[in-house]
């Protein structure tokens, strides 16, 4: 059941505004979950919010997603086209999104093969590390010795401790650039709790209120494509 008639406000009239520019009508219904949940499909943003949520709290999230909504509905509606042609046709095109190029969590006009796509990601998180690290450094009130990029396929990020080192994962640039935002929050944290214990937790929670949509994201519970 779409709830939108009871919120108004005029940030949320405005993203509704933003979004049906894109083609995109925004659906919002309440359900016993316990963080609030975005699914993108052909021409329709779905929004699952807890019952606890206020109205406030859920326009504000809302209003964050409208960038990313608008800048994916281009790639959810191509895959859903591949999804209606013939099987055969199909793996061809399978072949073809194999090799797909995301910056940022938005999909680029051209192609890369596996080394050189590496490389761009690479250089791409290497231009952002330096503003990110200096914009969440003081905030978290933890500062690293060592910032370093590697290929890791089942780590987004991790901390020496001893030698104040991060590390992060040449993959982050294929994701929206909070998730990398929130990696750096993650390892800085550690330089005050070196385990994921509750004070841990606490301090990601001050530094990033908003860091379990972005741990979601990564670990892929929200903001799938379909």
């Amino acid at each position: 059941m779409n709830v939108l008639s009871q919120y108004d406000s005029p940030l949320l009239n405005s993203a509704i505004r933003c979004l049906a520019q894109a083609d995109i009508e925004l659906h919002i219904s309440k359900k016993r979950v316990k963080n609030i949940n975005f699914r993108l499909k052909p021409h329709k943003l779905m929004v699952s919010v807890p019952i606890s949520l206020s109205s406030a709290q859920t326009v504000q999230a809302i209003e964050k997603r409208v960038p990313w909504a608008i800048a994916n509905h281009a790639h959810v509606l191509e895959r859903y086209k591949r999804q209606q042609i013939p099987s055969q046709q199909s793996i061809k095109e399978t072949s073809t999104a194999d090799r797909t190029l995301l910056l940022w969590g938005v999909e680029q006009s051209f192609t890369l093969n596996h080394d050189k796509k590496i490389a761009y990601y690479r250089q791409h998180l290497s231009e952002v590390m330096p503003a990110l690290f200096n914009k969440w450094q003081p905030i978290v009130g933890a500062y690293a010795n060592e910032i370093r990029l590697k290929k890791m396929h089942t780590r987004w990020g991790s901390c020496n401790t001893r030698a104040r080192r991060i590390w992060l994962s040449v993959y982050l640039p294929t994701y929206p650039i909070e998730c990398t935002e929130y990696v750096i929050v993650h390892e800085l944290c550690h330089l005050h709790h070196a385990n994921h214990s509750r004070a841990f937790w606490q301090t990601v929670a001050t530094a990033m209120p908003d860091y379990r949509y972005w741990h979601n994201m990564l670990a892929g519970k929200i903001g799938q494509l379909d």
